[in-house]
């Protein structure tokens, strides 16, 4: 196919495609799939060869959120049954860092539900880096707290945090319909405080919203004009009691060829498969790791995910091996631009145009939801989706598709029980 043929030879030379490559891809047919998979993993193996990168979130406040994030089980007024406490103490999230380190996991992710961090919160936050960081060598600390005010995201770095996150989640032209208590222009502006700061941008989406082929290109241009380090790619799980319940958009194929559109547009940047890869890929989960080199171990911020022994067999499984935390996941290239100080690359580096910004948080203004575990929402129809041609707009429009029985896939999702905020041990 020859726009398979041109998008591996742009992304193997880190030349961005065009937004009608993008939109073709997220268009080729089932038929095509395995060769898009193909297509897109040799960009991701001449960048990152066959090593995946393991993290592991701790939420260290779960619920309660002010904000009103449709997606999100922790926001305004959700009725889903979800764990909910206040902050862990320095100790509490240590331990529970530990267990995810001890599973494999290379970085470690602190979560918060809110709008943003008071500086009191910072204050938590940074004794909680110091505690993790004393106790587990070499670790990397991610913080995702929300929007950031003034100065927080230098206090989080000067603390030892490595990276933050904040997502974009969806295009800027439908943000309005998702969440209206911040807006799209909040998050770009903490994403740039944080790589301001000289901390490592994490930024993502999620998809699944009921969005078109154009906003999931639209999205994923922005953030590679902001320029992360890693772009979390997260699948809607339509929580009970959330806005979104009755969601029911993607199939294991579709949430492939929107894991290879992110690979092409964002060819040597970490690509991370994030919350609801569970759900919605299911038994194909392993197809994935040819796509991105980046995924989450273990359970999410309020919803479970399978195993992490499950995690790290599969990977051995399809021939990948786990990240050592003496390998450095960048590609020389951006990790020298990242040394340097802004986080900017100084040359042209696959996921970026070079304007700058960060990282993303795929919650709620604040960690409601991060890096990889949104407040997930449970499936509502055992629906697949099936792309439909636009002649009109060119492009494909996912329509829900119920399945025979109607019934609701709930037998997929699990409210977390276990972990942080809990007794139990932690899934890893």
């Amino acid at each position: 196919m020859d726009l398979l043929n041109t998008l591996v030879d742009k992304g193997l030379r880190r030349e961005l495609p065009t937004r009608e490559e993008a939109l073709a891809v997220l268009a080729t047919s089932d038929d095509d799939l395995l060769d898009v998979v193909a297509a897109a993993g040799k960009v991701r193996r001449q960048w990152f060869g066959r090593r995946v990168k393991l993290n592991y979130l701790v939420n260290l406040k779960s619920g309660l959120c002010p904000e009103d994030c449709s997606y999100c089980s922790q926001r305004l007024g959700s009725k889903a049954g979800i764990l909910k406490y206040t902050w862990l103490k320095p100790d509490e999230a240590s331990k529970a860092a530990a267990a995810g380190v001890a599973g494999g996991a290379k970085r470690v992710c602190l979560v918060a539900s809110g709008r943003g961090p008071t500086d009191r919160d910072v204050d938590r936050v940074t004794k909680t880096i110091e505690a993790i960081k004393e106790q587990n060598e070499g670790v990397e600390v991610c913080a995702c707290l929300g929007l950031l005010s003034d100065g927080q995201a230098d206090r989080l770095r000067s603390a030892g945090a490595d990276a933050y996150n904040h997502n974009l989640n969806t295009s800027e032209e439908t943000y309005g319909a998702i969440t209206t208590t911040h807006t799209y222009a909040d998050r770009v502006e903490t994403v740039q405080q944080a790589q301001a700061a000289g901390l490592s941008a994490c930024s993502g989406l999620i998809a699944g919203m009921g969005e078109s082929d154009k906003d999931l290109v639209d999205v994923v241009f922005a953030l590679r004009d902001l320029d992360p380090d890693s772009v979390p790619v997260n699948f809607l799980i339509p929580f009970e009691g959330t806005p979104l319940a009755k969601e029911w958009n993607l199939t294991p194929q579709r949430c492939l060829r929107i894991l290879a559109m992110v690979r092409f547009v964002c060819p040597d940047v970490e690509v991370r498969l994030a919350g609801g890869r569970e759900v919605h890929l299911r038994s194909m989960q392993p197809l994935a790791l040819h796509l991105v080199n980046s995924i989450f171990l273990g359970d999410y911020l309020t919803s479970e995910g399978q195993a992490g022994q499950a995690d790290l067999d599969m990977i051995a499984d399809a021939g990948f091996e786990v990240e050592g935390a003496g390998t450095t996941t960048l590609p020389r290239h951006r990790a020298d631009a990242l040394a340097g100080g802004c986080g900017t690359p100084a040359e042209p580096a696959g996921c970026g145009t070079q304007e700058s910004a960060g990282c993303g948080s795929h919650g709620g203004g604040g960690g409601c939801g991060p890096c990889g575990g949104h407040g997930e929402p449970e499936q509502a129809a055992g629906a697949e989706a099936v792309a439909v041609p636009d002649a009109d707009a060119g492009e494909s429009v996912p329509v829900a598709r119920t399945e025979a029985n109607g019934a609701a896939r709930t037998d997929l999702v699990a409210v977390r029980r276990r972990g942080a905020g809990t007794d139990l041990a932690p899934n890893a």
